[in-house]
C-alpha cells in the first residue's frame, strides 16, 4: 500500500511527535484542502488526491511515480468497501486494535463528507441514496463510536432517511447478510446462499463462496451494546414483532433494478421451506459438512495464492471472517490483518478502502517486471476451477495473482515498448522467456476459461445475452474514420465491440509480431520510410490546385480533399455540396479496387484520410496511387 509520510501522517498514520508531522506551512496546506473539498463536495464528488500531490512535490517534483516506480491513485468510489471492513472488524473484536483512533477519524470524515443532501448515501459516491448505501454507512458509523445524534444533525438525517424509506428490513440481499452476521437482523429475513462453484465471473465466484460458508454455519456475531441500540434504531416496528418471514423478498424501490419474478421468489421460498429443514438433520447434515470443508478448503486457496490480499476487497473481508469463524485464533485470520493496510488510501476526502491494493523510466520498467506473475497458482488447477497465471499481469500487485487479460496486454504492451528505447535509460528488457509466457496466457485466454479470468467471462456473456446487440452497442466505439458498409450492414462481426479487453490483446499480440518479425532496427526504418512517401504525397496533394490538405500531416496519415465548384454561392450549400463530392470520390476510388481510403468529418467536413502503412508499400505505389485519385476526380468534376 502507498502510504503518506512525514507530512501529516508517519508510516503508522499518526504520530505524538509534532516535528513528524510536518512544518506550520504544510499542515495548512493540507488543512485547507481538507475544508476545501469539505465546502465543496456537493459540487465536486471525487477526491483530488492533494494530499499525494502535497509530498510527491516535497519528495521528487520532476515525478509522480511512488518509490517503486509505480502511479498511484485514489480507486476508492464505491460506498459498501470500508462498511465490509468495519463490520468484519466489529464482529472479530479487532477493530481497535488494527484501526487507530486516526484511522477511525478519517475513515469517518470520509463517510460524513459523501453523505447526500437528503442524509442518505449512494451505491457510489455519485449515486442516488438507497437503503443499502444508507444503511451499511449509518451502521458503520456507530460501530466506529458515532452517537446516533451529533451535532451538524448527520446521523438524524441518516436514520430519518432510513425510517422514512421503510427501515431497513428493506436492505438489499448483501446488506442483509452483513446485518445478520451482525446480529442487527434474524436469519429468518435473508435468502439463504447457495454456490454451485465453478464457471462463474470470478468475482461473483470469490464473493459467494465465502457467503455461502458463512450462511451454511449459520453464523451470528457476538451481541454488543451498540447491537442493541442499532436494533431499535433501524426498524419502524419493535425489533422482536417484525415477521422476518415477510421480510425475505423486501427491496426498497430505490434499490430495485429489476423486480423479482414470481418463479425465483417460489425458488427462493424453496430453500427455506424444504431444504433447509432436511439439511438441518442427519444424514444431510453430514453432506453440509462435508460442503462447508470444501468451501473452507477454497477459501484457503484463494488466501494463500493471493498472499492474503484476495482478488478484491469484498471477499477479502469475507475471507477474514470466515477464517475467523473456523478458527479465531488460527494463523490464517493474523495473516488476514496486515494485508488490510493495502486497500487504504486517504486524500482530502477522509480514509477510504480501495477498490484494489493499487521517478524515472527506468523505476517505471522495474515496477512493470517486478509485476508480472511468474508462477501458475499451487495444484490442479482444474479441480480449483483456476486458469494458467504465468506470464499474465494482475489488477494490482504480483501478490494479488490473478491474471486479468487487459492487464496482461498493457503490461505486455508497455515491456515491448520500453524495450525499443536504450538499456542505459529504462534498464535491462524482460527476458524473452517472461515475453513468451506473456503471449501464451494472453493466447489461451480467447478460448473458454471457466469464467477464471477478469474479462473473459464479459466476452463470453454476449452469447448468452438475450439482447446482445443492447450490450455491444454500449461498448461500441465507432468514430467516423472507422465505420464501413460491411460492418453497419452486419454482414460482418466486428469483434472490437464485444468487450473493452479484446481489443487490447489483439494489440499487444500483434506488437509482439512485428517485433519478433522485424526488430527494432527494420521497425524503425519502416517507420521513417512511411513518414517520407506520406510526406511526398502531402507534396503531391498542395501541388494540384483541385485538392487542399485539410490539417497537417501526422506522421504518415494525410487529411485531404477535393475543392468543389459550387452552383450555389451559399456557405452551408458549398458545404453540403462538397461533403457529398467527397463521399462520392471516395466510394469511387474504393471502389476500383487499387486503392483504399477512409474517412472521418472535422468541424463539419467531410475529409478523405490517407494512410502510408502498409509492410511492402513503396515510393512507385505512392505515386500510383496519386494518379488514380487525380483520375476519379478528373472524372467526377466533369460530370457535375
Amino acid at each position: 500500500m502507498w502510504k503518506l509520510k512525514n507530512v501529516t501522517w508517519d508510516v503508522k498514520f499518526g504520530s505524538s511527535t509534532p516535528e513528524e508531522l510536518g512544518t506550520p506551512e504544510e499542515l495548512q496546506q493540507i488543512e485547507d484542502a481538507r475544508r476545501g473539498f469539505s465546502d465543496r463536495r456537493f459540487e465536486k464528488r471525487h477526491s483530488s488526491d492533494v494530499l499525494m500531490r502535497i509530498q510527491f512535490a516535497k519528495e521528487n517534483p520532476s515525478f509522480s511515480t511512488a518509490h517503486d516506480g509505480h502511479w498511484p491513485g485514489d480507486y476508492g468510489d464505491p460506498m459498501f468497501l470500508i462498511p465490509g471492513l468495519v463490520i468484519t472488524l466489529s464482529i472479530t473484536g479487532a477493530l481497535n486494535a488494527v484501526l487507530s483512533k486516526e484511522h477511525i477519524r478519517e475513515i469517518s470524515k470520509y463517510l460524513y463528507n459523501h453523505q447526500n443532501k437528503d442524509g442518505g448515501w449512494g451505491l457510489h459516491i455519485e449515486g442516488p441514496s438507497t437503503m443499502f448505501g444508507t444503511a451499511l454507512n449509518y451502521v458503520t458509523l456507530r460501530l466506529l463510536g458515532e452517537g446516533a445524534e451529533d451535532e451538524l444533525e448527520a446521523m438524524e438525517q441518516a436514520r430519518k432517511w432510513i425510517l422514512d424509506h421503510g427501515g431497513a428490513i428493506a436492505i438489499t440481499s448483501w446488506g442483509k447478510c452483513g446485518f445478520q452476521y451482525l446480529e442487527c437482523m434474524n436469519g429468518l429475513g435473508i435468502i439463504h446462499c447457495r454456490q454451485k462453484y465453478g464457471r462463474m465471473w470470478c468475482h461473483c465466484q470469490m464473493v459467494y463462496l465465502p457467503t455461502s460458508y458463512l450462511d451454511g454455519k449459520r453464523f451470528v456475531g457476538p451481541i454488543l451494546p451498540t447491537i442493541r441500540s442499532l436494533r431499535k434504531e433501524l426498524y419502524t416496528v419493535p425489533y422482536h414483532e417484525i415477521d422476518w418471514n415477510e421480510t425475505r423478498n423486501l427491496c426498497a424501490k430505490e434499490d430495485l433494478y429489476y423486480p423479482h419474478p414470481l418463479v425465483q421468489d417460489i425458488l427462493w421460498g424453496s430453500l427455506h421451506y424444504a431444504y433447509e429443514p432436511v439439511f438441518m438433520c442427519w444424514p444431510a447434515k453430514r453432506l453440509r459438512e462435508k460442503a462447508l470443508q470444501t468451501v473452507m478448503l477454497n477459501i484457503h486457496y484463494e488466501d494463500e495464492n493471493t498472499r492474503y490480499i484476495c482478488i478484491g476487497p469484498v471477499n477479502k473481508v469475507l475471507n477474514m471472517l470466515c477464517c475467523w469463524v473456523e478458527d479465531p485464533n488460527s494463523e490464517a485470520f493474523k495473516l488476514h490483518l496486515p494485508r488490510i493496510f493495502d486497500y487504504l488510501w486517504i486524500a482530502e476526502d477522509g480514509m477510504k478502502m480501495q477498490g484494489y491494493n493499487g521517478t524515472t523510466l527506468r523505476k517505471a520498467h522495474d515496477y512493470i517486471k517486478d509485476l508480472q506473475i511468474l508462477e501458475d497458482c499451487l495444484g490442479d488447477l482444474n479441480f480449483w476451477y483456476r486458469h494458467i497465471s504465468k506470464g499474465a499481469w494482475p489488477f494490482s500487485s504480483a501478490d494479488h495473482g490473478w491474471p486479468i487479460s487487459v492487464c496482461t496486454a498493457e503490461g505486455l504492451k508497455a515491456d515491448l515498448l520500453l524495450s525499443t528505447f536504450p538499456s542505459e535509460t529504462v534498464g535491462k528488457s524482460l527476458d524473452v522467456k517472461r515475453l513468451y509466457d506473456a503471449v501464451n496466457v494472453s493466447l489461451s485466454l480467447q478460448v473458454w476459461i471457466m469464467g477464471s479470468g477478469w474479462g473473459e467471462s464479459y466476452l463470453f456473456l454476449n452469447r448468452w445475452s438475450t439482447n446482445p446487440s443492447a450490450l455491444i452497442k454500449s461498448l461500441s466505439t465507432n468514430p467516423e474514420f472507422l465505420r464501413n458498409k460491411a460492418t453497419d450492414s452486419k454482414i460482418v462481426v466486428d469483434y472490437k465491440d464485444w468487450q473493452i479487453t479484446l481489443s487490447r490483446r489483439f494489440q499487444a499480440m500483434k506488437l509482439w509480431l512485428v517485433l519478433r518479425s522485424y526488430g527494432v532496427a527494420n521497425l524503425r526504418n519502416f517507420l521513417r520510410s512511411h513518414v517520407k512517401m506520406a510526406k511526398l504525397f502531402e507534396e503531391l496533394v498542395r501541388n494540384d490546385n483541385k485538392f487542399e490538405v485539410m490539417a497537417p500531416r501526422n506522421f504518415a496519415l494525410v487529411c485531404f480533399r477535393v475543392l468543389p465548384w459550387p452552383n450555389d454561392n451559399s456557405v452551408a450549400n458549398q458545404v453540403e455540396y462538397a461533403n457529398e463530392l467527397n463521399k462520392k470520390l471516395l466510394e469511387s476510388i474504393n471502389g476500383s479496387g487499387n486503392v483504399y481510403m477512409s474517412s472521418t468529418v472535422v468541424d463539419g467536413a467531410y475529409i478523405i484520410r490517407c494512410v502510408i502503412g502498409a509492410t511492402l508499400t513503396e515510393e512507385r505505389h505512392v505515386i500510383r496511387a496519386w494518379k488514380v485519385i487525380q483520375e476519379h476526380a478528373d472524372a467526377l468534376l466533369s460530370k457535375n
